[in-house]
């Protein structure tokens, strides 16, 4: 397996003259890639028909004689304000209904079939000026779909393609109506022209009608995405990419990768822990210029089955970040910790946002390798490091399959978010405290997509919070060999989001039926026997499945012999490791921020705590990070 360091540069901020001297110190530190072009739209295209790509010939040149090879990006994220005067109705608009301004990014909706005509037009044009040009190794295609909640737009444009969507869904509006309960408080509709959008309502909308919508800004993403694709793919034939965001939900990442070759991700893991999750005042605390010791990890398994693979970083956070609630800088040693992390987890390439801090506009507080003077930033020293522990590193280690799987859910957080039942009832915490305790227990972790085949050789596989099982699924997961834990809330809606008949989960060889549900505030928890508590979510069962777990007062909370089980209710970490150690796998949590991955015939650790680690006869100092052979263990 390919290892490499990357960067993001931007010719377009700098001087021509200043080209060769940054391409012979990325050189120097060992970065081997380089991303550019994904923003520049105004310099390319300065006014509509005049294109300037003579100094993106020089700077890719200037470039590959220094040896990197590049990732050449379309432009379509940050279209030039001519573009607006071209077609004034391609904003996207909020929730209330006002339309996104000019002067940042990603102003532009998604279903503005002028604008996907232009985005067509601008990838044609660069795939055939660079297609063919062999020191273009890859492509990013956009930038961040769905960053600053730009994935769902109530705009007129979204608004007429969404009738056409249901259209094609439903077939009749009588099919709509009975699909969607609209008999009730008399929603039913005449024709498909009469549905709006499912925002501006008295209450909360029907949510079949909202997640009609979900489902349809999702595909939205994959056609937006595809036009790209179906542009550049006959003028390349190096393998097209898109950079997806940590948490960012709204569209399903798997469906817009099965496009692309290689999917990456941006992986900024103080400004996740501030800005993206849910933790008490100590951890924050804790893990200030660390990142939690399981988001970035997460992440890298996520985009690993993503890209069916072959996954890359690429940005990754080298200093204090502009965006988050607070920015401190992060802990020396962290760029390196974070950066062979991403290469435990099987990542191709950790390419660095970004070279030289910009002096102007929104990010110039946001940290890169260098300072705005040019002069070396705390990364640069720690990226030199990676690039010579990389090149000393044998080339044996590829990833392999761990010991445990969890299946990822795209539209189960849709369904949760528009139905939670519970305030703090949010899928991804859920899955990620599902991934915290595997990880806690020292196992690598596979991420599959719901509906996925299982490979033979899983010891557990866990599906929490899948709200609509896919049919057959469920009989596929019983043969695959593995213990398979499914719930909470796991077949709890049909995909128009109702409630199943006969009661959910309605799993065949598991005699169980959810009776009831309750959302827990933060104030109650369920104490379980022998130690834990369920928290945020229990469910009342009835059937002939046998008890595992029970509550204080014998309710049940794990059940079920053989292949499948059923976890009835949102488990604290204490009750998680029970439930690992009652499927024979390890359930004694690793020292506190202390992290472990498997690669081949090698195992990673990674200390996330701000003091010296001592496990199994190994002290990793802060922020340290080792690897050896496990057969030497």
């Amino acid at each position: 397996m390919t290892r490499a360091l990357g960067v993001c540069y931007y010719p377009e901020h700098w001087p021509e003259e200043q080209w060769p001297e940054d391409a012979r110190r990325m050189a120097e530190t060992g970065i081997e890639w380089v991303r550019i072009g994904e923003f520049a739209w105004s310099r390319l295209e300065p006014v509509p028909g005049d294109l300037r790509f003579d100094w993106l010939d020089r700077a890719i040149a200037v470039l590959a004689d220094a040896g990197l090879k590049i990732v050449l990006g379309t432009p379509t994220a940050t279209p030039p304000r001519w573009m607006l005067t071209r077609h004034p109705d391609m904003l996207a608009h909020d929730a209330q209904g006002r339309p996104r301004g000019f002067g940042s990014r990603r102003h532009y909706c998604l279903s503005h079939m002028g604008y996907r005509e232009e985005c067509r037009r601008i990838a044609t044009l660069l795939g055939e000026r660079y297609g063919r040009d062999p020191r273009i190794h890859a492509w990013q295609i956009d930038n961040e779909y769905g960053c600053h909640h730009t994935t769902l737009s109530f705009s007129p444009a979204a608004l007429n393609r969404f009738r056409g969507w249901l259209r094609d869904r439903y077939g009749t509006i009588e099919a709509l109506n009975a699909a969607w309960g609209n008999v009730f408080w008399s929603m039913e509709y005449g024709a498909f022209d009469e549905i709006g959008l499912p925002h501006l309502t008295v209450t909360e909308p029907n949510p079949a009608h909202v997640m009609a919508f979900r489902r349809f800004a999702s595909d939205e993403t994959v056609a937006f995405n595809r036009v790209q694709v179906d542009a550049l793919r006959p003028l390349t034939d190096a393998p097209l990419s898109h950079n997806y965001m940590g948490r960012v939900l709204e569209f399903d990442h798997f469906a817009v990768g099965a496009d692309l070759e290689i999917a990456t991700w941006d992986s900024y893991p103080i400004g996740f822990l501030s800005d993206r999750l849910e933790a008490d005042a100590a951890h924050k605390q804790r893990f200030l210029r660390q990142g939690d010791p399981d988001m970035q990890a997460f992440h890298h398994d996520l985009y690993r089955a993503v890209g069916r693979g072959r996954w890359w970083v690429m940005e990754q956070q080298p200093g204090p970040v502009n965006w988050a609630p607070f920015n401190p800088a992060p802990l020396d040693g962290m760029v390196r910790l974070w950066t062979w992390e991403a290469f435990a987890h099987g990542a191709e390439v950790v390419s660095y946002f970004r070279w030289r801090q910009a002096p102007f506009a929104q990010e110039q507080m946001h940290a890169g390798l260098l300072r705005p003077d040019s002069a070396p930033a705390p990364g640069l020293a720690e990226a030199e490091t990676v690039a010579q522990e990389l090149a000393a590193f044998p080339g044996d280690a590829t990833t392999v399959q761990a010991p445990v799987a969890l299946a990822f859910d795209y539209a189960s957080a849709w369904a949760w978010e528009t139905q939670p039942q519970g305030a703090d009832f949010d899928y991804f915490r859920l899955v990620f405290e599902a991934y915290r305790a595997l990880r806690r227990a020292g196992l690598s972790v596979d991420i599959l997509p719901v509906g996925a085949a299982i490979p033979e050789g899983y010891r557990l596989v866990l599906v929490p919070g899948c709200a609509a099982l896919p049919a057959g699924w469920a009989e596929r997961l019983a043969e695959s060999g593995a213990v398979v834990i499914l719930g909470p809330r796991t077949n709890a809606k049909t995909p128009e989001m109702a409630t199943p008949l006969p009661l959910p989960p309605g799993i065949p060889g598991l005699d169980v039926t959810v009776t009831r549900v309750e959302s827990l505030p933060p104030s109650e928890a369920r104490l379980v026997e022998g130690g834990g508590q369920v928290l945020h979510w229990a469910e009342s069962l009835e059937g002939g499945a046998p008890v595992r777990l029970a509550g204080t007062g014998g309710a049940p909370v794990l059940v079920g012999d053989g292949a499948l089980r059923y976890l009835a209710g949102w488990p604290d970490a204490t009750l998680w490791g029970r439930i690992l150690s009652d499927c024979g796998l390890p359930s004694e949590a690793l020292p506190d921020g202390l992290r472990l991955r498997d690669l081949g015939a090698w195992r990673f650790a990674f200390n996330y705590a701000p003091e010296p680690v001592t496990w199994q006869g190994r002290t990793l100092p802060a922020a340290g990070v080792a690897w050896w052979l496990r057969d030497t263990e």
